[in-house]
């Protein structure tokens, strides 16, 4: 299974009394969000499975791909690790997914996913995580295919 984490791109701060998942990309972001979803789109495997965050700078971030994706409320800022592998089906999903998420729970995932003790790993906003799992003499491993950030494209 290929597991693809994407944090949503760079956002204005909240204003005084908005609601956090009212806030919306920045220009920068914008254009974050087209370079990765341009990266990934020449990447990933027809019928890819895209879930993503109900907030609206995610929202934003997952338009910029140009697929079909699904708003999950297990993606939600407060959710945990345990939350988004469930809610992906990890690892026996036989399809691919791309997460649309928030930081710090995608980092909470990844460092589970490769055994880094720390419990967080930083992911920067706009950034893809690519990861596989596969099966070498009997025991599952996760291995990293790709890290993208949107400076490196």
């Amino acid at each position: 299974m290929d597991l693809i984490f994407w944090r949503h791109a760079e956002a204005y701060d909240p204003e005084e009394g908005q609601e956090d998942l009212k806030r919306e990309l920045t220009p920068k972001g914008e254009k974050q969000a087209a370079k990765i979803g341009a990266w990934l789109d020449r990447q990933l495997p027809e019928g890819v499975r895209v879930i993503c965050s109900p907030a609206v700078r995610t929202e934003q971030t997952a338009k910029a791909l140009g697929r079909k994706y699904k708003l999950k409320a297990d993606l939600l800022p407060n959710a945990t690790a345990s939350e988004v592998l469930e809610a992906v089906g990890w690892p026996e999903s036989k399809m691919s997914v791309v997460v649309v998420g928030h930081q710090p729970v995608l980092g909470q995932c990844i460092s589970y996913l490769l055994g880094i003790p720390e419990g967080e790993c930083a992911v920067r906003k706009g950034a893809v995580w690519w990861l596989r799992s596969r099966v070498r003499d009997g025991a599952t491993q996760t291995v990293v295919v790709s890290v993208q950030t949107p400076e490196l494209i």
